[in-house]
């Protein structure tokens, strides 16, 4: 399903055109998820308990995390990890992290805030490592926190948006010999939400439009090449790509709307299930819409899309608080 939105009217897609681009992201990033009072009572979960693979020092941007927002009262046993934005530079951990983790625990959806590694110190595939076993972890811990295991699934905004696809479309079914008990569950996220998302990040910087390779300015061109090649998700989309529900503006003056059009088009000719929504106007970063009239609706599409996918119908023989 796709719609093209100015409030809310469906239409049929038209050819797309490259938008000019504002030269920096319209946000302000963190470096790290807050910590302290910001997430005062809430479970901060390491990743790895110990030696962390690729770790470049032992300071908090060299530890992933999850944070993890249990809902309050229904529990529906679907779970989401979302990675927040930043261009892969910092992170955008209030507005596409906690605030959108509040919506889903008031939904009955278990929410992970994900904190992955960044910047030129952790070139990919570390992020994209970062994700899978964040996955891996919530699955195979999923009877202590109250999730069907198969209701694992994972959120992205901008940056974030194009790791969750590439979570989605390179995953593994677990590695049988692994040590680790945890990396041998499967990596593959059970379905997938993309908010503005980055798909286009690793494709050369063309049109004025940011690219990783730009953003990034230590990444050499021949590296850039293979990162093209190796993690563009729409390349890697199969018909085990899980289902998908996608939003972007098409005024998007950071990331071309192109780019989630094109992940659209190859997750169709997979036969994957998919939606997506395309309002008219509204900047790069507006998290949850920021109280804009036709933005605030699609945090209303997305909950029809899971009530449509049973997400939010609680699974039956989830654990009681007791056990």
């Amino acid at each position: 399903m796709l719609t093209f939105c100015k409030a809310w009217v469906t239409a049929i897609l038209l050819p797309c055109c490259l938008i000019s681009v504002a030269r920096a992201q319209q946000r302000t990033y963190e470096n790290d998820l807050p910590s302290g009072e910001a997430f005062l009572g809430l479970s901060t979960i390491p990743i790895w308990e110990k030696n962390v693979p690729g770790a470049i020092g032992t300071n908090p941007s060299d530890q992933p995390t999850l944070t993890m927002f249990r809902p309050r009262n229904k529990i529906t046993g679907t779970a989401v990890i979302i990675a927040p934005g930043g261009a892969y530079r910092g992170l955008a951990s209030d507005l596409e992290g906690r605030e959108v983790a509040d919506w889903f625990t008031a939904r009955g959806v278990v929410a992970f805030v994900l904190r992955y590694r960044l910047g030129a110190k952790y070139l990919y595939p570390i992020p994209l490592e970062d994700a899978q076993r964040a996955i891996r972890l919530v699955r195979y811990r999923a009877r202590e926190f109250r999730i069907a295991p198969e209701r694992v699934g994972m959120m992205g905004f901008s940056a974030g948006g194009h790791l969750t696809a590439a979570a989605g479309t390179l995953f593994d079914n677990g590695k049988a010999d692994a040590p680790d008990a945890i990396d041998r569950v499967s990596s593959r996220p059970d379905f997938l939400i993309l908010g503005y998302a980055w798909l286009n990040a690793m494709q050369p910087n063309a049109q004025g439009f940011i690219s990783y390779c730009s953003v990034l300015k230590t990444v050499g061109p021949e590296k850039c090449r293979a990162f093209a090649q190796e993690y563009t998700p729409e390349l890697h989309v199969t018909a085990q790509t899980p289902p998908a529900f996608l939003y972007h503006t098409s005024n998007d003056a950071t990331v071309p709307v192109d780019a989630s059009v094109s992940f659209y088009r190859a997750l169709q000719a997979a036969g994957v299930p998919a939606e997506l929504h395309i309002f008219e106007n509204g900047p790069h970063g507006s998290g949850l819409g920021q109280g804009d009239p036709a933005l605030d609706l699609w945090p209303m599409l997305l909950e029809a899309w899971m009530r449509g996918r049973g997400l939010l119908t609680p699974a039956a023989g989830l654990p009681s608080p007791a056990n």
